[in-house]
């Protein structure tokens, strides 16, 4: 356990860091940068928001079936 625990926080770290690297190396200026990270974030949370959407219109689907009575066999 504490062999994933300093995988993942290892990872994590790693991530921060080329993130900043990868935003101060950027060729773009800051507002074009920004503005384009606003649009992939905005899309990002489309896409999260209607997978949830669906999976909820399929979960109670499932569970309105699970709650019909069942009908015995003669």
């Amino acid at each position: 356990m504490k062999k994933f625990f300093s995988f993942l926080s290892g990872a994590i770290m790693g991530g921060l860091v080329g993130a900043v690297l990868a935003i101060l190396l950027a060729p773009s200026s800051g507002e074009e940068l920004r503005g384009e990270l606003k649009d992939r974030f905005g899309g990002f949370t489309e896409e999260i928001n209607q997978a949830m959407k669906d999976k909820r219109v399929e979960l109670e689907s499932k569970l309105e079936e699970l709650r019909k009575p069942v009908e015995k066999a003669k």
